[in-house]
């Protein structure tokens, strides 16, 4: 069993402040959490520098992603450290991540740019139940939504300052290796769950 922030921004992310060594030095430090998910906006430049820094912690792991700004909404893409080629539709970046092995989730699918009711249209991986950003409400509904559709649930903090990160985490029963962790997933080998100085809960 693992606990992964499967939603993190970095400096790179235009509207985001965490430096990427911030990220490694306090996932090395943290208790408990030792898996992130570098989620920058619409890149992966960022995700490759947490890498790299993360590189001399064998006991951290750093997921590779991306979350895209498709034209319905956000979508999240784990496993791989590369963009979809444009137009970024749903579907688009739905294929390209299959092809890849990579993992798609409705990313805060009821808040702002999210794809909300037109998530069941698509064929995710998994939704967004838990978001550190959202409102216990918006949070409800995702919930609800992935009842619904029999999709499992995850959680991020959706990180974009410092003092956000580790709000919202993911236990996946995995270990520290990222294609079964992807694996786990998809099962719906996950539980949602959040920190006492997440502000939502």
């Amino acid at each position: 069993m693992i606990q992964a922030d499967l939603h993190v921004h970095t400096t790179y992310s235009s509207d985001a402040s965490i430096h990427p060594k911030i990220i490694v030095d306090q996932l090395y430090a943290h208790p408990s959490i030792k898996a992130v998910a570098i989620t920058d906006h619409n890149t992966v430049d960022g995700c490759y520098k947490v890498r790299e820094l993360a590189s001399a912690y064998p006991d951290v792991l750093i997921i590779p992603g991306v979350e895209v700004t498709t034209i319905y909404g956000d979508l999240i893409v784990l496993g791989v450290a590369e963009l979809p080629p444009e137009p970024w539709t749903v579907e688009n970046v739905i294929d390209f991540a299959r092809e890849r092995g990579a993992l798609t989730i409705a990313a805060h699918p009821y808040r702002a740019y999210g794809l909300g009711d037109l998530t069941k249209k698509y064929d995710v991986d998994a939704i967004e139940v838990l978001n550190g950003a959202s409102s216990p409400d918006v949070n409800k509904l995702a919930e609800n939504l992935a009842k619904e559709t029999g999709l499992p649930g995850v959680a991020g903090s959706d990180a974009h300052q410092i003092n956000e990160l580790w709000t919202a985490y993911t236990e996946v029963q995995a270990s520290l290796d990222i294609d079964e962790i992807l694996k786990a997933i998809r099962k719906g080998l996950v539980r949602v769950a959040s920190t006492e100085k997440s502000i939502h809960f």
